[in-house]
């Protein structure tokens, strides 16, 4: 293999290794979700036409745990290996920034899938799943996981323990998932928030997302493409950029 495929690999198998911790935990925790709001808000939320409100759930509890999965994998693989000094040995190889940018986004791309896919089985014992279009679902599947991926780079090389990584996620990723759609449309909100709404591109990610499932969305599939796909640009330069300079990692 080459130098990229080696730590690509290596980091595919640092959170397979402890699957029931990285895979399982997330898959249940996203089935609880399904369970307690669909049971409770069922009867007395309709979003969508011929759309009951446990179906509309599923593509955004999805959604979201390839989201946190994919900033988890790079942005905990980042920081354990500074505090525990083994990130020494990855600064010691001839790999470019390019290589560590396609092998830690690369791995996090596989673990929030992995997770999706979980969560997307297990569910469909709940509700049957419908697949208006497919192509859909797996470009901002890759797409999130891949901006999120490259979010949690930075925040692993920013942060220089646990719980500054914790704060990234509590504070930033968190609150941008919840308020993105997953539980509600944002027609629902009053015009203040909906706006609101519109300057998170999680929300795009959610909403291009769940129209591959039922073909209908808040906005139109090609604007969150077009949002989604500019902010994964964005994010990724700066990824690339701390890695190039060294950010944090060398002296």
């Amino acid at each position: 293999m080459t130098g990229w495929q080696t730590l690509f690999y290596k980091e595919v198998l640092r959170f397979w290794k402890v699957s029931f911790q990285t895979v399982a935990a997330p898959v249940l925790t996203a089935v609880l979700y399904l369970m307690i709001f669909g049971h409770v808000l069922e009867d007395h939320v309709k979003v969508y036409d011929r759309i009951s409100y446990t179906a509309f759930l599923v593509p955004g509890l999805v959604m979201m745990s390839v989201l946190q999965n994919a900033f988890a994998n790079s942005s905990s693989s980042i920081v354990q290996s500074k505090i525990m000094g083994s990130l020494v040995f990855v600064l010691l190889t001839p790999l470019s920034h390019w290589s560590w940018f396609v092998a830690y986004v690369g791995s996090s791309i596989v673990r929030g899938l992995a997770v999706g896919a979980g969560v997307l089985v297990v569910t469909s014992a709940f509700v049957r799943p419908q697949f208006a279009a497919p192509l859909w679902i797996l470009v901002f599947a890759v797409l999130g996981a891949g901006m999120l991926g490259a979010l949690g780079l930075i925040a692993g090389l920013w942060a220089e323990k646990f719980d500054q990584m914790a704060a990234f996620q509590n504070f930033v990723v968190m609150p941008m998932t919840f308020l993105s759609g997953v539980f509600y449309s944002i027609h629902s909100l009053p015009g203040f928030w909906q706006q609101v709404s519109h300057l998170n591109p999680f929300f795009y990610m959610i909403d291009g997302f769940r129209h591959g499932f039922f073909g209908v969305s808040d906005v139109s599939p090609w604007i969150s493409l077009g949002v989604v796909a500019l902010a994964a640009t964005a994010v990724s330069a700066v990824a690339v950029h701390l890695l190039r300079t060294g950010y944090k990692i060398r002296n």
